[in-house]
């Protein structure tokens, strides 16, 4: 069986009893160091040291291409900010025909040859791909978060309008992504982080209302080109698993181990309905504890959430202050 073909299992909720393994996606100083640590010379070799099943390799950041350099959305279009929560192009905006004079980007000049040649090159690999879409970040900083979520109350217009805009973007986008890919990967990942430590950024209720809608459509695109969908959030979301799952996602990623509701203990009960990814805890366990104890933990999650289990770190993006041996204890205890 190829690692390929053991993920596709997982995400069908068929594993033969196996889990799957996912490194994740080390920062940029956490991989200069463990490849120095490891004698190692890529990022491929890395993610063969730790026998990795999947490859996430998406088009955002290298396939848009304006002719001017100009960035794919002007986050700051028109104003001076000091953070991204401050105010926004959108942040005064009360009329929703004003959201046309933004420089929406374009898919002509998106560029996709590089992705496709990437993923084409790993096909015995678990491939995770197709655009990221993470509109709820990107609508959030338009209009700076604090005015988005204010807005959602004084002027529903106005955000329905700029989340449009975004997320037809995005789907025009996967849409040409997903006809020239074709079956060269199987899994749709794509991501928005919508959970606090401890609850949603926002009521139930405003997620159904600004945001699961927008889901709904991202989803149903990657099924009807034959994809599994496994999606991003960290946080706790533990309140919309259900609603999630109902929209057809197939599986759900980083599981926060400490946030609230998303220990492993607490996601059982949805295992018959959902493969997981993540879940080995980055706040604190791999940081601290001995390769011993990672192991440990790694297999009390394979008992309690697998087999249809992708044993990964509860957030993908390792930071330099996890030692290298506790990643390669979490990679070897997800394999025995």
């Amino acid at each position: 069986m190829t690692k390929r073909e053991r993920i596709l299992n997982i995400l069908n909720l068929k594993s033969n009893g196996y889990c799957g393994f996912w490194t994740g996606n080390p920062h940029p100083e956490t991989e200069e160091l463990y490849l120095a640590q490891e004698g190692l010379s890529t990022r491929e070799e890395l993610f063969n040291r730790f026998d990795d099943d999947c490859r996430w390799i998406y088009p955002d950041v290298v396939a848009y291409n304006h002719p001017e350099g100009k960035p794919c959305f002007d986050i700051n279009f028109g104003v001076e900010r000091k953070s991204l929560g401050s105010a926004g192009p959108f942040a005064q905006c009360e009329d929703a025909g004003e959201v046309e004079c933004f420089p929406w980007p374009d898919t002509a000049y998106i560029d996709l040859k590089s992705t496709l040649d990437l993923v084409r090159s790993h096909q015995d690999k678990a491939v995770l791909s197709g655009f990221w879409c993470p509109f709820f970040h990107l609508v959030a900083d338009l209009f700076g978060m604090e005015y988005y979520f204010t807005k959602m109350y004084t002027d529903p217009d106005v955000v329905d309008a700029v989340t449009e805009r975004v997320v037809d973007f995005y789907l025009e986008a996967n849409e040409i992504f997903f006809k020239a890919a074709g079956d060269s990967f199987d899994t749709f990942f794509f991501g928005n982080d919508f959970g606090t430590q401890r609850d949603l950024f926002i009521s139930p209720e405003l997620f159904n209302r600004f945001v699961f809608p927008h889901f709904k459509k991202l989803i149903n695109q990657a099924k009807r080109y034959g994809k599994k969908v496994m999606l991003h959030s960290c946080g706790s979301i533990y309140k919309v698993i259900p609603q999630l799952i109902e929209a057809g996602i197939d599986g759900l990623h980083p599981l926060q181990a400490l946030a609230t509701g998303m220990s492993a203990d607490k996601l059982i009960r949805f295992k018959s309905e959902l493969a997981f990814m993540g879940g080995v805890d980055t706040q604190h366990l791999l940081i601290h504890a001995t390769p011993a104890q990672v192991r440990d933990e790694v297999l009390r999650l394979r008992e309690t959430l697998g087999p249809n289990l992708i044993i990964s770190p509860s957030h993908e993006a390792i930071l330099p202050n996890v030692p290298i041996d506790n990643i390669l204890a979490m990679a070897y205890a997800a394999k025995e």
